[in-house]
This record gives structure tokens, sequence and C-alpha cells, in this order.
């Protein structure tokens, strides 16, 4: 290995040994001040003392000489048995190493668990060479200590291997310090490239200066697009070369909820490139946390009073806070999920640094926080995830079920929370008038997959024969939101206004007879060259959106009313692309891998790991369970005709809105009954196909025959059965009605699917596979040993047994008439849920009906089977 280089950084801190002059505080300092400034039992002081040097080394004797302390022993577990898998997955994008890459790890410490990592790196490297393709850089805060442990790795056994391969340098500074360094360009600077570097990393510029962190304007990861061509399906996004980031050892517990998102939003992580592996402790016993952070060793107890020498040195002197006038205390809040550590006065007494504005006293008894460590249960984890804009590619979690390694990416788009801020300061619910940045969120997903996943060739055909061309969905869209403000503000269509007669609406013909359409709809080409050009197309859709964005102005400067009218049609034109993205991903899903492109910049799966790990997941300890008796209350009262009542018109602020079959609201009796915890999966229906079903269903529509092997449809192209064998099955209502019936059960009722979605979803915040956090189903979770059995069902639709039909207090929608009305027909069945790729407004909504005839077979939907009792 070459001479042992180590970067300072710290002069990018605001606040720094590096940039400050010698009258100017420390942060450290500064931060010791304010903290103990506070009133009794709220001082604080700050973590970063507990990293001195010697707090370093007494570390290490915990993680080493302290069993209880479950987090190190679990991560290095996870390590030792999946690192090669881990970087595998790491690279499943870019298809190997990229020669310039960048491995950086924040707070390396002793580098014992990280080694696991590097040699797995060098397995990456078939051989050594002149020019090494991987840069590992270690980011710590104490320069002897970084010195120790990268020498102590370049002389071990993991050293060796790692020449010719992977290069070793240390970074000395802060997360912060590190991060900036690395997004303004710093490992370009010419005295590290032609120094302390060996490789040209050039490629870590953006906009010849930056690595962008990820946009937060409005908690969310979309960009709009605006061009009028589609995107080449093979140009990568940049030519950069990667950036995988370590975060271990659930350091990111320190930081206070939100302000964990905050830090993680702002690394510098490119899509389809860039990864980060983070670690999370899980929100175990009480017991066992207590334990771990004061073993009866005592080595937790000592790191966590050589803080306070630390701190007496930042104040200029060591012995300021003398050690027999504290002791160490803990204790695990179990509502906040958090572990906080604390100092506690023996004995009264004052101190007075000389920076200080007055002296400080202690009461006996008082408690100074020094740490948390807030822990993570599921639902804190998605949240997590979704406000940082990220995305989980493949998680590894420990033998004992305590502790997960996350291997994540910052994916073109990701759907942010229900509760996040609304661009209608008086609106409070979340399923009320859609603000312009949720439109700006649907547009970047529709443009994803309407310019990246469809390659021009396949624009005029129909992957479907039950529904349009593609470029028909292209038209449809604007057209359909046209029609509406036209109608809305009494304003012409925009131009060309002939497109209204082309693309107004689409067709749900019968699955028996194709050529039988039973509702109105628009009258297409029908061949090629009739239909309008892609980019005229395109330069309709910009002109619309454009002519949303002024109602927007027009709302936001008082030019136009906001009315209950005014918000329904915002939200029905804005659900509307949101079930036509699903309507054509399940379409092109028929031509994944001979035509549809895979979702670019989303890491594909590794299939191979990711079975494996579904494979041995823990099962529900009983299949079913009871649920019942009780009454259930669906739908909501969105009634429309009081739309246009002038005492009711602008009385929206907590108004929920709906399509026509979600309203009124109505309250149904449910006797007990019995219901399977999870769908049935493409096993259990394949043994049942091969089985005592053969002859009897039909060969799903979501699977393919390839040459003999079933294999089941992803928008990566189909795979083996055997990988897709705990997802649930998607098919039609008439094999799953069979199949319930074989089985001794049937499918439930609307009421009934509603009962247990209300007792057992986890939600969207609750890890639930919708708004593509995936591209393909998972398996269900439900009656999982915690949180009462909730979990999610996979990522789909549920069939039940209640027929799509008029109820009473159904009333037909005034904007829209034929929304429901036109498919009671006694051959439509009700769905709900969602699916992975329904956007969380709709699939967050209890209220929401979806329907297709019994026997669709393209739909993403399942079932679960119910039984009477």
């Amino acid at each position: 290995m070459n001479t042992l280089q180590i970067i300072d950084v710290r002069s990018y801190d605001k606040f720094s040994p590096a940039s400050s002059s010698s009258d100017t505080p420390s942060d450290t300092q500064s931060q010791i001040i304010r903290g103990l400034m506070a009133a009794t039992n709220e001082k604080t002081l700050p973590t970063v003392i507990l990293y001195d040097e010697r707090g370093l080394r007494l570390y290490d004797n915990i993680t080493t000489k302290a069993p209880e302390y479950y987090l190190f022993g679990a991560e290095e577990q996870i390590l030792q048995d999946n690192a090669n898998q881990i970087v595998d997955v790491m690279h499943k994008h870019t298809g190997g190493v990229v020669s310039g890459e960048v491995v950086l790890e924040l707070g390396a410490g002793a580098l014992r668990k990280t080694s696991h990592i590097l040699q797995a790196l060098t397995n990456l490297v078939p051989v050594s060479t002149p020019v090494v393709p991987i840069t590992y850089y270690a980011l710590d805060l104490e320069e002897r200590e970084l010195k120790r442990t990268l020498m102590e790795l370049r002389d071990s056994a993991v050293g060796s291997m790692l020449v010719g391969k992977v290069e070793v340098q240390g970074m000395l500074g802060t997360y912060d310090a590190g991060l900036k360094f690395v997004k303004d360009g710093g490992l370009q600077e010419p005295g590290i490239a032609d120094g302390a570097l060996p490789l040209s990393l050039g490629s870590y510029r953006l906009d010849s200066t930056r690595r962008d962190s990820s946009p937060d304007s409005t908690g969310s990861s979309f960009r709009d697009s605006s061009d009028t061509e589609m995107t080449s399906p093979s140009t990568p996004c940049n030519s950069q070369a990667p950036l995988h980031l370590l975060f271990l050892g659930s350091s990111l517990g320190n930081f206070k909820r939100k302000e964990d998102a905050e830090f993680l939003r702002a690394f510098p992580l490119e899509p389809g490139r860039d990864t980060l592996l983070l670690g999370l402790d899980h929100d175990n016993n009480r017991k066992e946390i207590e334990l771990a952070y004061n073993d009866p060793q005592g080595h937790t107890r000592n790191f966590i009073l050589n803080g306070l020498k630390a701190a007496g040195r930042a104040l200029g002197d060591e012995a300021m806070f003398a050690e027999q006038n504290w002791e160490y205390v803990n204790t695990y809040n179990e509502s906040k999920r958090c572990h906080e550590a604390y100092y506690r006065c023996i004995h009264t007494h004052d101190i007075n640094p000389s920076m200080a504005p007055k002296p400080i006293q202690f009461l006996e008894g008082e408690l100074v926080n020094m740490e948390i460590s807030y822990k993570f249960s599921e639902s804190d984890t998605y949240t997590l995830f979704t406000e940082a804009n990220l995305r989980p590619i493949q998680r590894w979690t420990d033998n004992t079920g305590r502790y997960s390694l996350w291997l994540l990416e910052r994916p073109p788009f990701v759907f942010p929370l229900l509760d996040s801020p609304s661009a209608v300061p008086a609106h409070t619910t979340k399923f009320g008038i859609p603000s312009i940045e949720d439109w700006s969120n649907m547009w970047t997903v529709w443009d994803f997959v309407t310019r990246r996943m469809i390659p021009p060739a396949m624009l005029f055909q129909k992957p479907i024969d039950l529904r349009h061309i593609c470029l028909f969905y292209l038209g449809h869209i604007p057209a359909f939101l046209d029609i509406h403000l036209s109608r809305l503000l009494d304003e012409p269509h925009t131009e060309p206004q002939e497109f209204k007669y082309i693309f107004e609406r689409g067709i749900d013909p019968s699955v028996d007879d194709p050529t039988k359409c039973n509702h109105p709809h628009s009258l297409v080409p029908t061949k090629d060259d009739d239909w309008p050009p892609l980019h005229s197309i395109l330069a309709f859709q910009i002109r619309v959106r454009e002519r949303l964005r002024k109602v927007y102005s027009d709302i936001a400067e008082g030019r136009i009313s906001v009315t209950r009218k005014v918000a329904r049609v915002l939200f029905m034109t804005l659900e509307h692309e949101g079930f036509h993205v699903e309507t054509l991903l399940y379409m092109l899903i028929q031509r994944a891998g001979t035509g549809t492109i895979s979702p670019p910049d989303f890491s594909p799966p590794h299939w191979e790991s990711l079975a494996t790990q579904w494979q041995t997941a823990p099962k529900p300890a009983v299949a079913t369970v009871d649920v019942g008796p009780s009454t259930v209350t669906l739908g909501i009262n969105d009634i429309e005709a009081e739309d246009v009542n002038p005492a009711k018109c602008r009385n929206f602020a907590d108004h929920i809105f709906g399509w026509d079959n979600e309203s009124p609201s109505r309250q149904t009796e449910v006797k007990a009954f019995r219901i399977e915890w999870r769908p049935v999966t493409n096993g259990e229906f394949y043994e049942f196909y091969k089985g005592s079903g053969q002859g009897k269903v039909k060969f799903p529509a979501s699977w393919e025959d390839r040459n003999g092997e079933t294999c089941v449809r992803t928008l990566y192209g189909p795979v083996p059965i055997k990988i897709a064998w705990e997802w649930p099955v998607l098919t039609c209502f008439d094999n799953l009605s069979l199949y319930a019936n074989v089985k001794g059960g049937r499918i439930p009722t609307e009421v009934e699917l509603r009962l247990f979605f209300d007792t057992f979803s986890s939600g969207y915040e609750g890890g639930a596979n919708v708004g593509f956090r995936n591209w393909h189903p998972v398996p269900a979770t439900t009656g999982g040993s915690k949180h009462g059995g909730k979990g999610h069902n996979g990522g789909v639709w549920e069939w039940t047994s209640t027929v799509f039909d008029k109820y009473d207090g159904f009333v037909p929608s005034t904007l829209y008439p034929g929304y429901s009305a036109d498919f009671f027909d006694g051959s439509h069945q009700v769905v709900i849920g969602g699916s992975y790729a329904t956007m969380p407004r709709i699939s967050e909504r209890r209220s929401v009906r979806n329907w297709y005839q019994r026997n669709y077979p393209y739909c993403w939907t399942s079932a679960r089977i119910a039984y009477d009792v």
C-alpha cells in the first residue's frame, strides 16, 4: 500500500480548530457552554466529548469486552455472514466496480467491522492494478486514533489483500465537514489529486464543481420534466464514478427525530449509482437496551465518565468536572423509543469557565444529558427513509432479529408522507385539495414511465388487447385535465382542440368479447399514420401543465376563489393520472424483457439473495386470525351536490374528497369471521394449478411460460417462479374464488376486508409496499410477532366478493357521471388496497374502491381466503 494519507477537512466546519483563530471559541466549546446554561435538569453536554482519543479506546473495550452491548456484535455478525452479498448488491446497478469509485465511512472507529466490507470489495477486483480502482476513506474526529487504526489495518492480513485493489486513506473531521468536502468537489482539488490520492476523482464534480444533495424544498425528491422529446432509454444520467457511503453502528440514533432525516437528506447521493449502507437498532426490549448501555463490568461507565475530562479540556481545565461529583445513569424511554444517558450530580457544586457569562451551578441529583440513542420501529424506519428521500434496496438482519443493515439509494423520486405540509395553508386533511407540489410529483412519475420506460418502437403497440396503444395514454392524461379545466373555468380548450375528441376517454371492453365496450369512449385512429405525432402530444402536455400552474398562481394571488368545486376538479384530475400510471404499467409489464425498459436509475433487484431472505423470513405462527363481530363504517360524506351550496361550498378546510362511489358514509354490521393473515402466494397457487386445480383455473397473465419453465413477470423481465414464490399471486377473481372454494373458504366481502385492513395494515409510513418503494410485489408481512400483527400485504390490490354496483345513497358524479355508473353491469368486483405502483394518496384513503371485471387477467390484484365462524 502507498504511504498513509489523511485529508484534513476540518476547515469545512463553520467552527473548527483548523479554521478558528485563537480567540474564537471552538464549536465544541460553544456547544458545552450553551448546553450548560440551560435550566436545572435541562442541561446537556455534546456527544462529541465522548470520542476523544482515550474515549475511542474505551469504546473499543465496550465492543470487545461487553457482550451486553449487542449492537456491535449484531452488526459484525451481519457483515461476517453477508459482506460479499452486500457489496454485490451495492454494485448491482453498475454491474461491478467502476474505476475511481469511492467508499467513504462516516465515523470509522476501529475498522474491525469495516474490514469485512473491504475484504469483500477485493473479491470484485480480479487482479491488482497499477491504478487502484477503489479508494476507501475512513472519516473520524481524532487524528492519532485514526492513524493508529489505519496503520493496524495496513499491517493486517486484510491489509495485504487490499494492495492494488482498494486504496485506504483517512479523512479528519466531522460528518458535516467530510460530506461538505465531497459535495464541494474537494476530492478533485489539485493538491489532493496530485499528492494524497492515487486516482483521478474529477467525476465528483457536478456542474463542474459540486455534487448535489437531495432537493429539500418540498420534502420530496421529485423533479419536474419539461422536455418535449423522449429521453433516450439507453443514456445514463451522468458519467461520474460511484460514491458508496457507510454509516454503521446505529450512529444515526444520536440524532433527534427529524434531524436524522435532514442529515441523511443532505448526503451527496446520485440516482442510479451511489449507495448508503446504514445500521439501525430496532425498538427492542427495554431491559436489554438499558443493559446494553450500562454493562455490569463498568466498561460503558468508564467510557461515559471519560467524557467529563474531555469537556473540561475543551473549557481549559481537564479537572473542571471532578469525577467524584458525578455518576452515570441511563434509562430507555419506551414511548419515544429513545435511550437516554445522563451524568447525575452527586454533590451540589459550581464551575466557573472563563468563557461562560456566569458561574454554572449543579444541584445534587440534577441530570445532565450527554447522549441519546433513538431506536427504530418499522414505522420509524420507513418514515425516516421517506423524509430523507431514500429508498431501501435491501435489508439484512442479525440472527436475533434485533438489528438491521440497510442498503439505500436516492431514487429519481420518492412520494412524501401524506402529512407533509400542504401548499394550501387552510387545508388540514391528507386527502383534500392537492398542492402544486403534489402535481409536480405526479408529473415526475408520469414522465419517468412514459419517457424513460417506453421505447419509441412500442408507442404504437398494444401490450394487452383490452386497452389502447401506449401513445393514447400520453395524450389522454393532459386531455382529461384540459377538458375539466375548461369546464371549470368556462374557457376554450388548449390547442389543438381536436385532441379532446381523440383522447377524452379510454376503453374497458368485455374480457369475453374485446370487440364490445359498453360505455362511451373516444373514437381513436385505426392507422398509425393517423395518430398525432409524439412531439405534438408532448407540446400539448406542456401547455396544459402550464395552464394548471396558472390556476394555482391565480388561486395564490386571489384571482380565482377556491371553492369545493375547484378543489374537486383538482383532486379528481390528479388521482385520475395516478390511476393511469398503474394502468400503463400493468400493460407494459406484459412486454418487460421484450420491449419495455426496466426502471432506470433504480437499483435492480438482486433476485437470488432476496429470494433466500423471503423464503427464510418468519411466517405467522398460525395462518389465520379471527376478526369481528364489529360495526364498520364504509365511505365518506363527500356530497358533490354541496359544491354549489352557498353555505358549504367554501367550507372545505378539513374536507376529504373522494370519487362518487365512496359516498355517502354508511355503517355495516360484520359477523365474526376468520381470515388468512396473508394473500395467496405464487407458490401456493402454482401447486394448486399443477395439482387439484389442473384444468380448472387459467394460467395467470402475471406468469409466463419460458421454454417449459414457469416465470413471474416483473418490470425487470420475467424471473423464475421460485424467486417470486412468496409474493402474492396476481390473477383474476375467478381463479382465486375457485382456489378459495377448494380450500374450504371464500373471498372476503368488501366490509370484511376493510375491517381486516383497518385493524392490521401498517400503512405507507409503516412500510407498505406502495408508491414505488419497489417495482414488484414482495412477501406480505401481516401476522408477525410484533406490533399486534400489523404489516402490509406485499403491494397488491385485493379482490372482494362484493359486486361493484349501485347502493343506497349513491349519486353519480356531476363532473364525471360515468365514472362508476358505467360499470354497474354485474360483471365487476370491488377491489381495495393498492399495489406497489399506487400513489399513497389513493392507497391510504380507506374509502377508495377500485373495480375490475372478475375475469380480467392483467390487474395487479390478489386475494386472501376468509372462512365463516
